[in-house]
């Protein structure tokens, strides 16, 4: 359910970290209550499709995902909003980590664990439409709801300045965030950014009948796969059917066609007008293997931001985070603790 009456029932206050709730029904009254583990140690919320995954950092990542409640319009209804919440609260401003276009916070898998190691506060958040979300009651997806979703999490959950790090598309979600609400990001980290379209474009004027069938052709395999192999360099078969699998794993939410139409005719995001506008410090990571996003883009954005830098990656494809994450994780944390 999306939008959840909670009564007189606040949502849990945050005081450094705070234990994961899930809301439950008792008597007709929605209570929020700790939230417990499937088979293996996985949540229940997640499909049972995550038993077929082998790639371990999956798994582990996939048994730290919770819900939490976040406020979304009147102060009695709540999102239960998926995420990977940091163990520890540090001195430093918090890393918050976006993922790409109709994906989740499973493409951490690789490198949230090397973000912890360094000493960083890290949560991985999945962007509302995406990830593993409870919206049996779904609200709107498109760019404005994303945005005001992510400001009420971070308002009542992370509460400081965030370095912002946003692959892919989650670039634009975090150039559009990052301009609409400067006070809640301090830097931003892009990583192979893809800003420069113009929305979703035409798809954006599809009959909805047309649209639900493009979304299902979005989920086959066939196509997943396609953008896999387009997305690595030189990996094993065996790993990236299994990656594929990964990547997809959203796919089988019950809400997600629905989410995906409503957000591709919307319009999608257009930041080209707000890429000046950024204020924030930004360091732009590429890989210079990525079949998927040009170089030269990325250099264009370089230079269209008003104080960035860009590290490039050699021998390294459009996914930099999984693919080299020791790497991206050493320029992030390097990046996030320069004065």
């Amino acid at each position: 359910m999306a939008a959840l009456r909670l009564g007189s029932v606040p949502p849990p206050t945050l005081t450094g970290i705070t234990v994961t709730k899930k809301c439950e029904r008792f008597n007709g009254v929605f209570k929020v209550v700790g939230d417990g583990g499937g088979d293996n140690g996985f949540p229940p919320f997640l499909p049972k499709e995550i038993e077929k995954i082998k790639d371990p950092f999956a798994r582990n990542l996939a048994r730290r995902i919770k819900r939490l409640p976040v406020q979304i319009g009147c102060s009695e209804s709540y999102i239960m909003s998926s995420c990977v919440q940091p163990l520890a609260q540090t001195d430093a401003n918090p890393v918050a980590l976006l993922h790409c276009f109709d994906s989740s916070c499973l493409e951490w898998r690789r490198a949230y664990p090397l973000l912890e190691e360094s000493g960083l506060e890290a949560w991985a958040l999945d962007i509302l439409g995406w990830g593993f979300s409870d919206l049996g009651r779904l609200p709107p997806c498109n760019v404005a709801s994303k945005r005001y979703h992510l400001h009420q999490l971070w308002k009542s959950y992370i509460k400081r300045p965030m370095v912002l790090v946003g692959p892919s598309l989650g670039a634009a979600v975090a150039i559009d965030f990052a301009v609409n609400h400067p006070e809640a990001v301090e830097k931003l980290v892009l990583i192979n950014p893809s800003v420069y379209a113009e929305g979703t474009g035409n798809l954006a004027k599809l009959p909805k009948v047309v649209a639900y069938a493009g979304v299902s052709l979005l989920k086959t395999f066939p196509l997943r796969l396609y953008a896999n192999l387009l997305a690595f360099d030189g990996i094993p078969l065996s790993k990236s059917l299994d990656w594929t699998n990964v990547g997809r794993l959203h796919c089988h939410m019950p809400w997600w066609k629905d989410a995906t139409v409503s957000f591709m005719v919307s319009g999608g995001y257009n930041v080209v007008s707000k890429i000046k506008q950024v204020k924030q410090k930004t360091l732009i990571i590429c890989g210079e293997n990525d079949k998927i996003v040009s170089n030269q883009l990325a250099m264009r954005l370089r230079f269209e931001l008003p104080n960035a830098s860009m590290q490039r990656l050699p021998d390294c494809g459009h996914l930099c985070h999984v693919d080299m994450p020791q790497n991206v994780v050493k320029l992030i944390a390097d990046f996030a603790r320069a004065k």
